[in-house]
């Protein structure tokens, strides 16, 4: 039996957790190559979703903002639209309801085709 027992290393083995062999360098440039592709794919995603939600929050902003002016003309069409006023007193021109105004030519749209059918 020798001296240094059934665990002792040869003399020329290196120590103990030593790497045996090379890092495969194909793996490695393989590995850089696809983290790559995953980063580009990403930055490319996260680029089209910063875009779209960009686009939606200015269209959200534009669409909610409310004009003093637009909010007056609308008033103000509303109210020519559902009253009665008059327009030029010297002339007799008033304004009245667009609901009555409608009845009103249906009623003389219905008196002239009465009045042409008793011609005929």
């Amino acid at each position: 039996m020798s001296d240094r027992g059934p665990t002792a290393a040869p003399p020329d083995a290196p120590p103990a957790g030593y790497e045996k062999r090379d890092a495969s360098a194909r793996g490695i440039v393989i590995g850089l190559v696809v983290g790559v592709l995953v980063m580009v794919v990403a930055l490319v995603a996260l680029d089209q979703l910063y875009i779209t939600t960009r686009e939606e929050v200015e269209q959200e902003n534009v669409r909610s903002r409310v004009d003093p002016r637009l909010q007056e003309l609308h008033a103000r069409e509303t109210r020519q639209l559902t009253t009665y006023g008059v327009v030029d007193g010297e002339k007799g021109i008033v304004h009245i309801p667009i609901d009555r105004a409608m009845k009103l030519m249906v009623e003389e749209a219905y008196q002239k085709q009465k009045a042409q059918a008793r011609k005929k």
